[in-house]
């Protein structure tokens, strides 16, 4: 194996470490997890997680990291479909929904995370407005491809659903509140591609 591909992929105990942390994390918050738990529950040697992840923050940086890439295929993968741009938008939404239906579905893991480092200097809190804006951007360009007027008061107004959906899906009947959602998109999206250009 070419030393280029050792250095690319990751070692499967640094795999195993960031699988075990995301899901503890995710389903349990991160204060509330130490080291120590996800060294036992990855199967791996204190030595081993520091050899990875010099400490937790990191650790979490790379937990949220995972969590982004996630999201963006979701997104590129509504994008690269070829729809035209109401279609490409409802697609987005159905992909949340689908995300809120999902087993053990806990809200957002960005929404989460900042509510556990709310100073905005700190790199996790950074980390989260960094994917935010990305989202917010990705939805402003689809909105403008739609109609450009008034685009970016229709993504933040999507950004502003989906907010309320992830919190709501696990607080109540998740298929309600993706059906509340996914209505509220369609009228966002009729109501964009009814405005008159500026």
């Amino acid at each position: 194996m070419a030393s280029s591909e050792t250095e690319t992929r990751p070692s499967e105990a640094r795999l195993r470490l960031l699988t075990t942390a995301s899901k503890i994390f995710y389903a349990e918050g991160i204060h509330s997890v130490g080291v120590d738990r996800i060294i036992a529950e990855a199967k791996v040697t204190r030595a081993t997680f520091y050899r990875h992840f010099p400490g937790k923050e990191q650790l979490v940086l790379a937990y949220l990291q995972v969590a982004d890439h996630a999201i963006r295929d979701q997104v590129n993968e509504a994008v690269a479909a070829g729809l035209p741009a109401t279609e490409t938008v409802r697609a987005v939404a159905a992909g949340i929904a689908q995300s809120i239906q999902s087993p053990g579905f806990r809200g957002c893991a960005f929404l989460n995370a900042v509510a556990e480092y709310p100073d905005p200097d700190h790199p996790v809190h950074e980390a989260v407005l960094a994917h935010r804006q990305w989202f917010l951007d990705t939805i402003n360009a689809l909105m403008a491809r739609i109609q450009e007027a008034e685009a970016e008061a229709a993504a933040q107004h999507f950004v502003m659903l989906r907010d309320g959906a992830m919190a709501a899906g696990c607080l109540f009947d998740p298929a309600l509140i993706c059906e509340t959602f996914l209505r509220g998109v369609d009228g966002l999206v009729q109501t964009q591609a009814a405005r008159q250009p500026s």
